[in-house]
């Protein structure tokens, strides 16, 4: 599915919930990203995905994404916090067509293509929402395949590209560029500390590039795939079949627990939302337990304190009810959940790869082995 517009409400939610299925637990709120997309449709916006071959090798293309914490807030902290700083509200419902426009008048170019970071149940819709607003369409793939918490895990980093320059935008109007960073890492720092600054989250643009690179780069096919994964809950749930079995048999995933949230922790610092859940198992799994470690997203798992699935693999939790994939923001205890995991793509196990991805990264003396020999 290389060039589709998204023309209901019912596809746009297939869309969004297939996204926060590929977000691994992380990618921002599903809900927001519906929202957008809804709000689109009511306002006659074509919400319109291309293959990367419909681009002409010279056209030029940038990065979209959002930056932050997904871990959730106290309201009342934040608006006394915002009084503070003499922020009244948002003034840019839309921020990240607000940082692709700057990136394009500071950088002098024209973008024809925006190219999410990651898939996500926020981080793939802002970029469809924010582009057709601009009259930009996004493609048909991402950088990473699964949402990552850190800039240096998607392709173009582990290529050797840098993300600068990039603009940063908040909803209340501040704006910034960053020209230069001594390196990927701290350019990733220097955005994660705006997002506090902005009270959580700002949008992003950079990683400017030809369409003649970029597609070397991409993880093709993930928004088409997001699609359908979402549809194929909906129509199993709306047939009185197994949702959670359709999520698997969509998407090629494995389940491999199923069980109640019995314990969770979780905190929210440097601009991450850090944290493990503990499931005990149910079923055919009764008896067991299995803990998953995420930093935004879902990355090491025990079953029974052996090291189980880990990343770069997929580690995704939904409803055992209704097979809605579950962000770690959502997840509480006493809930029934499913994990499934399924293979990372293949730019994500390369050795490059691999060291910004494994088990060591996240500060865990855990090797990395893919899910087809752990399962």
């Amino acid at each position: 599915m290389s060039h589709h517009t998204l023309k209901s409400e019912e596809e746009c939610g297939d869309f969004v919930r297939g996204s926060c299925f590929f977000g691994v637990g992380g990618g921002g709120d599903p809900v927001a990203g519906m929202r957008m997309l809804k709000e689109d449709l009511e306002a006659g916006i074509a919400l319109t995905w291309i293959d990367m071959d419909e681009l002409d090798d010279g056209a030029m293309t940038c990065c979209a994404w959002g930056m932050g914490s997904i871990a959730p807030r106290d309201p009342g902290e934040t608006q006394r916090t915002m009084n503070r700083f003499g922020v009244s509200g948002p003034v840019h419902p839309r921020n990240l067509a607000v940082a692709v426009q700057e990136l394009e008048r500071y950088a002098g170019v024209k973008i024809k293509a925006i190219i999410p970071l990651e898939p996500g149940g926020r981080n793939a819709p802002n970029p469809l929402s924010s582009g057709a607003r601009l009259g930009i369409p996004i493609v048909d793939g991402d950088y990473a395949g699964r949402a990552i918490p850190e800039i240096v895990q998607i392709t173009p980093c582990i290529a050797g590209y840098a993300p600068w320059p990039a603009t940063s935008v908040d909803p209340f109007g501040n704006a910034v560029i960053i020209r230069q960073a001594v390196t990927p890492p701290m350019a990733e720092r220097i955005g994660k500390y705006l997002a506090v600054a902005a009270f959580g989250s700002v949008g992003m643009a950079g990683f400017l590039m030809p369409a003649k690179e970029a597609r070397a780069l991409i993880v093709s096919g993930t928004a088409g795939r997001s699609l359908s994964v979402g549809r194929a809950i909906r129509e199993a749930r709306e047939a009185g079949r197994d949702p959670v079995q359709a999520a698997a048999r969509a998407s090629g995933a494995l389940l491999f627990f199923k069980g109640t949230v019995s314990e969770r922790k979780w905190e929210d610092r440097d601009g991450y939302m850090f944290g493990e859940n503990t499931v005990s198992g149910t079923d055919e799994f009764s008896g067991r337990k299995l803990r998953i470690w995420f930093k935004n997203e879902n990355h090491v798992s025990w079953l029974d304190d052996a090291p189980y699935i880990t990343s770069p693999d997929l580690i995704v939790v939904v409803d055992s009810m209704t097979g809605e994939p579950l962000t770690n923001t959502v997840i509480e205890n006493g809930m029934p959940v499913s994990v499934l995991g399924l293979p990372a793509p293949p730019a994500l196990k390369t050795q490059a790869a691999l060291k910004v991805l494994a088990p060591a990264w996240f500060g865990f003396d855990i090797p990395y082995r893919p899910i087809e020999e752990r399962i």
